[in-house]
Order: C-alpha cells, then structure tokens, then sequence
C-alpha cells in the first residue's frame, strides 16, 4: 500500500496550498519560507503564540491557527522539524509588543530549531518564551535522555493558552500557563498497524495481527515492547490506570482527549470514549471537557491515544471560549 503522493512532488507544499485556499477567510500562507499565520487575530492580544513540527500530524499545528489559538504556524517536512529560518521569520511576522511564545513539542529537531530561532528573535530586541510539552508515558524512563515525548497534550496547551493570550496577558504569565497546563498533562498511544512510510511505501513496522505496540509514537517510533493485542476495554483500563497514577491531583476534573492516529474510524473512537468514560466514571473522576477525534495523527496509523489534563481554576473556562480556526470544533461543559 502507497499514499496518493507522486514521485518527485512536493506534498507539503501542495497540501498547504489547498489547505490555505480552503481557509482563505482565517489563514495566509508564506511559502518563502513555509508558514502559515492567522488573518485576524484577536485585537487585545499582546502576545503572539507561535507553534509547529513535522508535517503528517495534520490538523496540528496549521489547524490551530486562527483567533482564540495560534498566531502562526511552522511545519515542516514530514516527520522532521521546520527550519529554523521558518521560525524566525514566521515569528517575526506576528510578534506583538511583549513579544513571542513558542510551544514547541519535546523532540531533539525541534528544540534545536526553535532554540536557533530563539536566540535570533533575542538579537533583533523581540522577547521570546517557550513553553515545552512533555506528556509522553511511554518514554517516561531514566534510560530515555530526552524525556517525555511531545504528543496530544499539545492540543490542551494551544487552545487553553491561545485563550488566555486573547485576554491581554503578558509573556511571562503566558509562558508560566503553558507549563503548567503541559506539566498537568499525561498520554498514551496504542496501535494495531504502523502508517505507510511516504518515502519507500509499505508499512514503517510490521505487527503480528494479534499484536499491538503499546507506547508507540506520533513519528511510528517503535515503544519498548510489543504487546499480545488484548479486548478494547483491557487496553482501555491499563492505559487509563497509567495515565491517573502519573497525573497530578485536582479538584477541578479533567480534560480528556481520546485521539485517532490517522486510520482509527470515528465509530471505533467513540467506543473508546465510552469505555474511558465508564472508568473514569466509576472512579469518581470528573470529566469537565471531553474532545473526540483525529487531531494528533500519524499519517495513517491505525491506532489512538489518550491524554488527561488535570485541570486547575480558570483553565476550564479558558478551553470553552470559542475559537475560529480551520480546524477546532465548539466546546461545551458536559454534566
């Protein structure tokens, strides 16, 4: 099995074209170089948020990018870091008067790019802050140097700090938000099949069709064991018990994002939901807000993730404000 994509061709960029044609009301693309950045953003907002990563991840980060979230977005190749000059540049074009946060998930490429830009950002006099997100349990380990790996939290942080930012908040309480939103958050990733590689075709690793790789990552990095597939509602229970037994204590409930890593039906996310709810529930823990679907994918990984965000006062009614992106839906409160 191969994707649609052509020898020769580049998909990013012509993905990228008809995703800006699509949107055209709320984004602008800048292919030179590659960025993408909100047409209207909100008028209070004095701090610009600035995110991206490897293209194959679609709606993050170029989905966010709207008013109530993102001011503009990097991506790049698939699977791999955007420039550093993308950075700059696309920071520079939307740096308010306090200046640039960059969220940038926990992956060497990217923290170097992003540091790079950083420092240039600095030269020129525009303040600069990172918020790094680090939600990954499967590479929670003293034998892993880099830490936690950046995956679905991403999602809690731009939408809660992009709705903060429209409030007028400045760059240092923005940054302190952002970490604490991502050091309140854990996930987890299962999948049944790897996603074809763009490059060679075919799948990136192969399963057994009894197994599955639990921990796997959003790149299809490959977790530290290969698991006999149990039923639904088992990997369900472990993955849920893991998620709690890291997650910080609240009063204030949780948020839960049940992912689909790119080949994962609607159908079978919303068992999940159902499953995780029905465990949360019988624990006692409140689900303040809840989001279904693919937003974090893995090119076509057949598989989900999910991710709890332990909340704290304000940050609820921050995820409710309504954004207007191409990509994030309404929220509500659910009783």
């Amino acid at each position: 099995m191969n994707h649609l994509f052509l020898p020769h061709t580049d998909p990013v960029g012509l993905a990228l074209r008809g995703f800006a044609r699509a949107h055209a009301p709320l984004v602008q693309l800048h292919e030179d170089p590659l960025f993408v950045t909100a047409t209207a953003p909100h008028p209070d907002r004095r701090t610009a948020l600035v995110s991206g990563g490897g293209s194959g991840h679609e709606p993050l980060h170029t989905g966010f990018v709207g008013r109530g979230m993102l001011d503009a977005a990097v991506p790049g190749r698939i699977f791999a870091s955007p420039h550093n000059r993308q950075v700059y540049e696309a920071s520079r074009a939307v740096a308010r008067e306090q200046g640039v946060i960059h969220i940038v998930k926990n992956y060497t490429g990217d923290r170097i790019n992003f540091g790079i830009a950083d420092e240039r950002l600095r030269a020129d006099g525009i303040k600069v802050q990172r918020v790094l997100v680090d939600d990954d349990l499967a590479t929670e380990s003293d034998r892993t140097a880099t830490g936690r790996r950046g995956t679905g939290a991403t999602v809690a942080v731009e939408k809660i700090l992009g709705s903060a930012a429209d409030t007028g908040l400045g760059l240092d309480e923005l940054a302190l938000l952002g970490r604490e939103v991502a050091g309140a958050s854990r996930s987890l990733a299962v999948a049944g099949r790897a996603h074809t590689s763009p490059s060679r075709g075919g799948e990136a690793f192969t399963l057994a069709p009894d197994e599955i790789e639990y921990g796997v990552g959003i790149h299809g990095e490959r977790a530290a064991t290969t698991i006999d597939r149990p039923a639904l509602d088992n990997v369900a229970e472990r993955m849920t018990t893991e998620l709690l037994e890291s997650l910080p204590s609240t009063r204030e409930g949780v948020l839960l994002l049940v992912n689909g890593l790119g080949a994962t039906t609607a159908l079978e996310l919303y068992a999940v939901h159902e499953l995780v709810s029905q465990i949360l529930e019988k624990r006692g823990i409140d689900v303040a807000a809840r989001l279904v679907g693919s937003y974090v994918p893995a090119l076509d990984m057949s598989g989900f993730s999910l991710t709890l965000t332990a909340l704290r006062p304000g940050w609820l009614d921050l995820w409710q404000k309504p954004a207007r992106t191409p990509a994030f839906p309404a929220t509500e409160r659910f009783a």
